[in-house]
């Protein structure tokens, strides 16, 4: 390893992805991908036993003990304050990726994009600059202040946004409130006001929001989700175990 090489570490939980990224990146005789996670867990273990300068991290990966998305990011943000984070995704939302780079994550890759960009977010990465993927440009673009779903003017906070990315995939508010460790009168609340910001006023329109923005598998039609005004998603054709970003 010379004095220019990137250790960076990899965290998906599809494996595939996982040997795809590693042999875009180990191209670049100046990265070297030191280890790899399937989910939080793994991932913080080995952020705690190994230096690394890069995390690529997917956005999604349930399972884990930490948690993912915007929540995760954080608490990485806080606890390896000199980790940058390069974020590999299928997410299409605008919101999502508002609060990426609200939260200080500049480089921001598409799954559907060329692996090629892979290298060159990882060297932006490290140099503190910002660096987006095509897709992930076009998204960024689409972002207006007063239009729903963008996170500018009224911004979701991260633990709304999360809120409703989990109240979207099929959970309960008693369920979100377990998870996160918060009173079912706290997440009721969060989830009010993310509708609120959001123009939203019925559950089934936040579902609808949900699959719109790509919080949920475009793949997905509203006609196939049965909602429970006020606590649940109760989904016809798949269920919460199933869902990916």
């Amino acid at each position: 390893m010379n004095s220019l090489t990137i250790r960076v570490v990899l965290a998906d939980d599809h494996p595939v992805i996982l040997e795809g990224v590693r042999h875009g990146l180990e191209k670049s005789r100046t990265i070297s991908v030191i280890d790899a996670a399937k989910n939080s867990t793994a991932l913080i273990a080995t952020l705690d036993r190994l230096p690394c300068d890069v995390l690529v991290s997917d956005y999604v990966m349930p399972g884990g003990d930490y948690g993912d998305g915007l929540a995760l990011f954080s608490l990485i943000s806080q606890r390896y304050p000199n980790l940058k984070i390069v974020v590999l995704s299928m997410l299409e939302s605008p919101a999502v990726v508002r609060s990426l780079l609200d939260m200080g994550i500049h480089c921001i890759l598409s799954k559907a994009d060329s692996v090629d960009h892979l290298t060159t977010a990882v060297h932006t990465a490290y140099s503190n600059g910002r660096y987006l993927s095509p897709r992930m440009v076009a998204i960024a673009a689409s972002i207006k202040p007063g239009v729903r779903g963008s996170a500018a003017g009224s911004p979701l906070t991260k633990r709304e946004l999360d809120v409703v990315r989990f109240f979207v995939s099929g959970m309960s508010v008693t369920e979100i409130a377990m998870l996160l460790h918060r009173s079912k009168k706290t997440i009721s609340t969060q989830k009010t006001t993310a509708m609120v910001k959001l123009g939203i006023a019925r559950d089934a329109d936040l579902v609808r929001y949900g699959i719109e923005s790509g919080l949920v598998p475009s793949t997905i039609s509203p006609n196939n989700l049965t909602v429970v005004e006020g606590d649940k998603i109760a989904p016809q054709q798949f269920h919460r175990g199933i869902l990916r970003i």
